[in-house]
């Protein structure tokens, strides 16, 4: 942590620097290498240029990806991704999307992946004990203490777990096919029996799509089978799948609105619930809904969409948090100019009853206005 922040704090001098000077030649000394940076426009940031870290934890070593430098107050986007996936294989299609770029070159942002799931992980030695999920959650006060957390499968279950044990920590929340609860006889006994019958790529692959996904989407799912299959280190994610396999029940619960919201086990941070219509996780993240306060959470359940809606849209991904952040007061970091027609099925409970309303959330933007429309 300290060899992390130490640096980060390096490069935040720099910025500093280069904010006040109309053009500036700066030197950064990246591990061994020597990158030379020439910036003549003020408003480009360092947020293009890449670090990677090992970092010592209690329970072990994260490798962390770090985007850009901390900006001011303005917390760190903080990624975690699901399992047979890296933080490459699951969120490069998004932040390399142009409007979620927009966003990013306001903030920092941290790709997390979990033990021995990096790109040419070596292999764990014989008898290692992989963190458990709670373990995993434990790690993250390392790497960062002021984040809006974007999370995948696991990593929405590992930084649900972050907020609730650290919610001065935790501004926000996006968590994608979350689950909270803990996997029940059923699904241990089909997990059991899928581990007699297939082999870890092919429980991996039924974890994020879908029958009819695996079916109709054959250049995805083709694509991300060789990923599993090739990319990342088989034995390592065996481990890190049964970490998810063993994970405990959130142990949340909708709060009473004035009567327990202070005293309940719920998040207390703004949370944004994503999911696919056709993704393997609805049910679960409807749970999930269900469980939270519901003045700081919504619901995006994704029109034609699997189980992989930050790969497969995103676009629609990228606009909803940009909606989100601004939600949370920074709306001068983002900017409503660009041309988009998108339509947002929103489920939000009604306070007074766990009964709920359809809201059709409409988005009309255009380059010269911004409007929202929203029908009842």
């Amino acid at each position: 942590m300290k060899t992390l922040m130490h640096r980060l704090g390096i490069l935040k001098m720099i910025q500093h620097f280069i904010d006040g000077s109309s053009l500036c030649l700066c030197v950064i000394l990246r591990f061994s290498l020597l990158s030379v940076y020439q910036r003549t426009d003020q408003s480009v940031l360092l947020y293009d240029w890449l670090q990677e870290h090992d970092i010592e934890t209690q329970h072990g070593v994260l490798h962390v990806t770090v985007s850009g430098v901390p900006k001011g107050n303005r917390p760190v986007i903080l990624t975690y991704h699901d399992i047979g996936l890296n933080h490459k294989s699951c969120f490069n299609t998004l932040f390399n999307f142009e409007d979620m770029q927009e966003i990013t070159q306001h903030f920092a942002v941290v790709h997390v992946d979990a033990p021995g799931q990096q790109e040419a992980a070596a292999p764990f030695p014989t008898g290692y004990q992989y963190p458990t999920m709670d373990e995993l959650s434990e790690m993250l006060p390392s790497v960062m203490t002021h984040v809006i957390g974007i999370g995948v499968g696991a990593g929405a279950y590992i930084l649900s777990r972050f907020a609730l044990n650290n919610p001065t920590l935790v501004e926000g929340l996006v968590l994608i096919n979350v689950d909270p609860c803990a996997e029940g006889w059923i699904d241990w006994a089909a997990s059991k029996l899928s581990g007699w019958t297939s082999n870890i790529v092919d429980t991996v692959m039924a974890h994020h799509f879908s029958t009819d996904e695996l079916t109709d989407n054959q250049e995805l799912i083709q694509t991300y089978r060789l990923h599993i299959a090739q990319d990342i280190n088989q034995d390592n994610l065996a481990l890190f799948c049964a970490s998810y396999n063993g994970r405990r029940d959130l142990e949340i619960e909708r709060p009473v609105i004035g009567l327990n919201e202070d005293t309940v086990n719920t998040l207390t941070c703004p949370s944004l619930l994503v999911v696919g219509d056709t993704s393997p996780a609805v049910e679960a993240v409807v749970e999930c809904n269900s469980r939270l306060n519901p003045t700081k959470t919504t619901l995006f359940k994704m029109a034609d969409c699997g189980g992989l809606p930050q790969v497969v849209q995103p676009g629609k991904l990228a606009e909803a948090f940009k909606y989100f952040v601004q939600g949370m007061g920074y709306s001068k970091y983002t900017s409503l100019t660009f041309l988009c027609k998108c339509v947002i099925s929103i489920t939000t409970p009604f306070y007074s009853s766990c009964d709920t309303k359809q809201r059709l959330l409409c988005f009309h933007l255009s380059p010269f206005t911004s409007t929202a429309f929203l029908w009842y």
